[in-house]
C-alpha cells in the first residue's frame, strides 16, 4: 500500500521532467534555427601580378547572409558578397614582371554562394557556460568579375565558379545577437581577374602571364548577426 500511494507522485514527476526536456530541446535547437547578418571587410587577390597576399591591396567589401543552424555544431549559410579587386606590377617578383610593368587594374566583384559551417565547440546550448566557438567552412559559389578598362584579346565569361573555404570565430553577445570574424579564400578556375593570362610570346609586348596559374581571392572581415529566437509551441495541431 505504501509503494502504491507513492506511484502517482512519481509518475507526475517523470511527466514534468519529460516535458521540460522536450521544451528545452525546442528552446535550444528549433528556437535558434534561423539567423541573418551583415559583414564588412577587405577583399584582395593573388595571380599573375601579385603572387603573395598583400594587406595593402585590400579593397572594401561587404556581405549579407542567411544562416540555418541545423545542429549545435553544424550550420548552412547562403551569402551575397560585393567588393573590389586591385593589383599592380609595382613590386615585381622577377625580371619578367619588372619588364612587363602591366597597368594596375581595379574591378568590381560580386559573389553568390553557399557554405557549410562546422563549429568545434558546443556553445549554443547554454551561453552562460560557453559563448564562443571557432568554425571551419567550405562551400560553392558563382563569382561575377567586372569589366577591365583595357579589353582582352581572349574571349572568356565574367561569371565563374568559386570554392569558398576558411575559418572563423563566433561570439554570442546574448541569445539574439552575435558577432564574428572570418578569414576565407576563394579558389577560382579563372585566370583573368587581373586581365593577364597566357599570351603569344611572339608578340614582344610582354603583356601576358602564366595561363596555368589561376587566380585566388581573399576576404577578411567582421560580422554581426541576429537570431530569430522564439519558443515554438510543442503541440502543432495543423
Amino acid at each position: 500500500m505504501f509503494s502504491i500511494s507513492l506511484s502517482f507522485p512519481y509518475s507526475k514527476l517523470i511527466a514534468v521532467l519529460g516535458f521540460a526536456t522536450f521544451m528545452f530541446y525546442f528552446n535550444t535547437v528549433e528556437a535558434q534555427k534561423y539567423e541573418v547578418g551583415l559583414g564588412i571587410g577587405g577583399l584582395t587577390y593573388t595571380g599573375d601580378m601579385v603572387k603573395e597576399y598583400r594587406i595593402e591591396n585590400n579593397r572594401p567589401a561587404g556581405m549579407a547572409f542567411f544562416r540555418m543552424n541545423l545542429k549545435d555544431y553544424l550550420s548552412v549559410r547562403a551569402h551575397i558578397m560585393g567588393g573590389f579587386l586591385y593589383g599592380d606590377d609595382e613590386k615585381p617578383i622577377d625580371a619578367f614582371a619588372d619588364a612587363r610593368n602591366a597597368p594596375a587594374f581595379g574591378i568590381s566583384y560580386f559573389e553568390l554562394g553557399g557554405t557549410v559551417e562546422y563549429y568545434f565547440l558546443d556553445f549554443r546550448k547554454n551561453i552562460n557556460l560557453l559563448r564562443w566557438s571557432p568554425y571551419f567552412f567550405l562551400g560553392l559559389g558563382a563569382g561575377f568579375f567586372g569589366q577591365h578598362d583595357t579589353p582582352s584579346s581572349e574571349n572568356y565569361s565574367n561569371i565563374q565558379p568559386v570554392v569558398p573555404l576558411g575559418i572563423g570565430f563566433k561570439y554570442l553577445l546574448n541569445r539574439e545577437w552575435s558577432v564574428g570574424m572570418e578569414a576565407g579564400i576563394r579558389k577560382t578556375f579563372f585566370d583573368y581577374a587581373d586581365n593577364l593570362s597566357g599570351g603569344d610570346p611572339l608578340i614582344k609586348d610582354l603583356q601576358y602571364g602564366n595561363k596555368y596559374d589561376t587566380d585566388w581571392l581573399y576576404f577578411i572581415g567582421f560580422s554581426v548577426s541576429y537570431t530569430f529566437y522564439t519558443i515554438p509551441c510543442p503541440f502543432d495541431f495543423n
